[in-house]
C-alpha cells in the first residue's frame, strides 16, 4: 500500500476520534511502551519479524490478568484505509478478548496490510475464508452505542483505540 493510503487511513481514524502513529519497525516496542497504561496484556503479533516479547505487556494472559488489564495490545492483518477499520482475528492467542475487554486497545497494523476500501477488504476476507480462517471482527473506532439516547462510548468494547501503523522497511 502506498504512503497515500497510510495518510488516508490516518485521516479516517482521525474522523473517528481514534489516534494513530506511523512508525518504522524498529520503533514499534518503544511506541507500544509509550502508549500502554498498565496493567497491560497482549497477543503476540501475527507478523514475521515483529514481536511484543520486549514490550511492557503480559502475553498469553490468564482470565484474571485480562480482567484487570487497562490496556490490550493486538495485531491486525488488515486495515481499511477509507473507513479507519481494522480486522481483529479470533486466534488462539486471544486477540479478540484482548481487543474487546480492556478499556484501551492498541492495535498494530502494517502499512502493507492496508486495503483501499471495503470492496478490496472483502477480497482479502474471501481469501482468508478459503484458507479456513473464518472469524474476524471488523472494528471501527472506540465502542459506542446510541441505543438508549445519547451516544455512549465503551459499552461493548474499548473506550479508547490507538492504531500503530508499521511502515514498510524503506
Amino acid at each position: 500500500m502506498s504512503t497515500g493510503s497510510v495518510e488516508q487511513f490516518q485521516q479516517s481514524l482521525s474522523r473517528l476520534d481514534t489516534a494513530s502513529t506511523a512508525v518504522a519497525p524498529d520503533e514499534l516496542v518503544s511506541t507500544v511502551a509509550d502508549l500502554v497504561e498498565p496493567p497491560a496484556v497482549g497477543a503476540e503479533l501475527p507478523f514475521d519479524g515483529l514481536s511484543l516479547a520486549d514490550a511492557p505487556v503480559t502475553l498469553d494472559p490468564s482470565p484474571s490478568r485480562l480482567s484487570e488489564a487497562v490496556t490490550g495490545v493486538s495485531g491486525s492483518r488488515m486495515g481499511i484505509a477509507s473507513l479507519g477499520t481494522v480486522a481483529v482475528e479470533s486466534r488462539a492467542e486471544g486477540d479478540e478478548f484482548i481487543a474487546l475487554y480492556p478499556e484501551r486497545h492498541v492495535v498494530v497494523v502494517r502499512a502493507i496490510d492496508l486495503r483501499t476500501d471495503l470492496s478490496d477488504a472483502f477480497g482479502w476476507l474471501r481469501a482468508e475464508f478459503e484458507e479456513d480462517r473464518q472469524s474476524f471482527i471488523l472494528a471501527t473506532g472506540p465502542s459506542s452505542t446510541g441505543d438508549m439516547g445519547a451516544l455512549v462510548q465503551g459499552v461493548h468494547g474499548p473506550e479508547e483505540v490507538h492504531v500503530i501503523i508499521v511502515r514498510d522497511n524503506e
